[in-house]
């Protein structure tokens, strides 16, 4: 059963970076992965996805331009690079991964994902 386990959370201040990771483990496939961040008293909200070989990427206009997603599938990890980081940047980051070997490019629901990570928390200081 694939498992996704987040990391690189941590606190920052407003204008710094964080790198995300996600690494995937068990029966090795390659699929369609996002992420995606829940602040408290919000829904979860789309931040970017990424197609199964790195070859299309969307985001939300919210992080277009700051973020990158990639993703290293010899290494099975996508990762989420977020520069010029603001204090509304401030959530719980969510990898999630669509378990099929379709191909698609602009998943931006929740429920387009079938695998989700536990999470990571990034806080954004003022």
């Amino acid at each position: 059963q694939v498992q996704l386990v987040e990391s690189g959370g941590g606190l920052v201040q407003a204008g710094g970076s964080l790198r995300l990771s996600c690494a995937a483990s068990g029966p090795r496939s390659i699929y369609t992965m996002g992420w995606f961040r829940q602040a408290p008293g919000k829904e979860r909200e789309f931040v970017a996805t990424i197609t199964r070989r790195g070859g299309s990427t969307d985001y939300s206009d919210s992080v277009k331009g700051r973020f990158t997603i990639s993703r290293d599938n010899a290494k099975n990890t996508v990762y989420l690079q977020m520069n010029s980081l603001k204090p509304g940047d401030t959530a719980v980051y969510y990898c999630a991964a669509r378990l099929s070997l379709t191909d698609y490019s602009t998943l931006r629901r929740p429920n387009d994902y079938n695998k989700w990570g536990q999470g990571t928390q990034v806080t954004v200081s003022s």
